[in-house]
């Protein structure tokens, strides 16, 4: 089988057994990389000699038996807001200096370093992971494999296209308000926004408690895989947990019929295509008859939007207020977002997460009832490359259509999107899997069974 289409979990197994090493491995991505992302424009940061000299070490780990970790020797691209030493994080943004000292690893970072994964790049963000598509002032578009006319959404927009395209089988991205699920949906592969702290994170994002870090993969074993590597905590990140008390890897595959499933549509107040709507029905429908007990029925809460857009924006604020020059050189939408933190009061924040808390309180009553919630993960199919929302549509900023992420950002739930079919257009959907806080071996759980039944 070609390297470059194997899972994680398949190239670990192909070492096992010397079919395949580290390097063969390394240099078919690499290879890859060089064929495809001039069209796609996935990567910002690409380090072949390095990532070489990377693979024959963990070869010979390999030839010793001694694996160093989970996924030794396994290719992994990094979203470039994660520090990296050695390599520059300028976060799409002209407004980071790239000449200063790379000498620090995110947790992200050291965990995959620590493991032995085989650091290839850094994939594109949008400029500071501010919004659901990828572009920005330094590499432009970011574009969707499945059709370059189309975006691939973001902020991890870079990740998406990487593992979808074949430029290695994992990456890791940041979600503030969907950004590892709404690209994931996009680009037909896994993305798991774990629970709040879960996989910790330093430096501290702007955005806060709406902030997590996680796994985005072909699979959901592989992205449990990931789970376990990534999951310790760390003492930059205050907000880290404790480590888990299972593994996530010997969880995911776990028995789940029987369990009571809820679907909403549309959350009570989102705008969602017919046809992504009549997809991901489908597969409710057939969820519900494989064993798992679904039930129609809202959460109960009213959008969020403002809220979300009040913690939003005060966080770019307090991020860009910090950074000299940036009013000269960030694109205008993110100036105007710049612009809208800067007028909301202290007061006004703190409103707004009292908002946060309250639909985390409905979405903890609700799960009294349900194990996990059923959505689409995005209303709508990937739209035209380089616009924040889809042209013609009368919207104006990207949070207007990503109705049915952010709330579970502003809940700290673990929440997961798995893709479940494509549109007469051949383009993918998502189904979005939502548990409560700490469930994230459930979502996995979850995400595991349907994608059984897909298979």
């Amino acid at each position: 089988m070609n390297p470059t289409e194997m899972t994680a979990t398949e190239l670990v197994a192909a070492y096992t057994n010397q079919e395949l090493s580290p390097v063969e491995a390394t240099t078919a991505v690499l290879d890859r990389i060089d064929d495809v992302d001039e069209t796609l424009g996935a990567f910002c940061y690409l380090d072949r000699d390095s990532a070489l000299e990377q693979a024959r070490a963990s070869e010979s780990r390999w030839h010793a038996g001694y694996p160093q970790g989970l996924l030794d020797g396994v290719p992994v691209s990094i979203k470039d807001i994660f520090l990296t030493s050695g390599w520059p994080t300028l976060r799409g943004s002209r407004a980071v200096d790239p000449n200063q000292s790379w000498t620090e690893d995110s947790p992200v970072a050291a965990r995959l370093r620590s493991d032995g994964m085989i650091f290839v790049g850094k994939t594109t963000t949008p400029e500071l992971a501010w919004k659901a598509v990828t572009d920005n002032p330094l590499t432009g578009i970011t574009r969707n494999p499945i059709d370059p006319h189309l975006t691939a959404g973001g902020s991890s927009g870079g990740a998406a296209a990487a593992v979808a395209a074949g430029m290695g089988p994992c990456a890791v991205g940041t979600d503030g308000g969907g950004s590892v699920r709404i690209p994931a949906a996009f680009c037909g592969i896994v993305g798991f926004k774990p629970t709040h702290g879960r996989i910790p994170m330093f430096p501290a994002s702007p955005f806060g408690p709406l902030a997590h870090a996680g796994p985005m993969t072909r699979t959901v074993e592989d992205a449990a895989l990931l789970m376990d590597i990534l999951s310790l905590p760390d003492y930059r990140d205050p907000t880290s947990q404790a480590p888990p008390q299972a593994t996530y890897r010997g969880e995911f595959n776990r028995e789940v019929t029987g369990i009571h499933v809820a679907y909403s549509r549309d959350l009570g107040y989102a705008s969602v295509d017919s046809e992504v709507s009549q997809i991901v029905e489908e597969v409710v429908s057939s969820i519900d008859n494989a064993g798992l007990e679904v039930t129609a029925e809202d959460p109960g809460f009213s959008d969020p939007l403002e809220a979300f857009e009040t913690m939003w924006s005060s966080g770019a604020a307090t991020l860009l207020d910090k950074m000299p020059g940036a009013a000269d050189t960030v694109e205008p939408g993110l100036k105007q977002v710049w612009r809208q933190g800067k007028r909301h009061t202290a007061v006004e924040y703190l409103q707004a997460r009292d908002v946060a808390a309250q639909v985390g309180i409905a979405m903890g009553a609700f799960h009294e009832r349900h194990n996990v919630l059923l959505t689409p993960t995005v209303g709508i199919p990937p739209f035209e490359a380089g616009y924040d929302v889809p042209p013609n549509s009368g919207l104006d900023r990207w949070p207007q259509w990503a109705t049915l992420s952010y709330p579970f950002n502003l809940t700290q739930q673990p929440a997961i999107s798995i893709p479940v079919g494509s549109t007469t257009a051949g383009l993918p959907v998502g189904l979005q899997i939502v548990g409560p806080r700490h469930s994230d071996d459930l979502v996995l759980a979850v995400a595991r069974f349907v994608e059984w039944l897909l298979a």
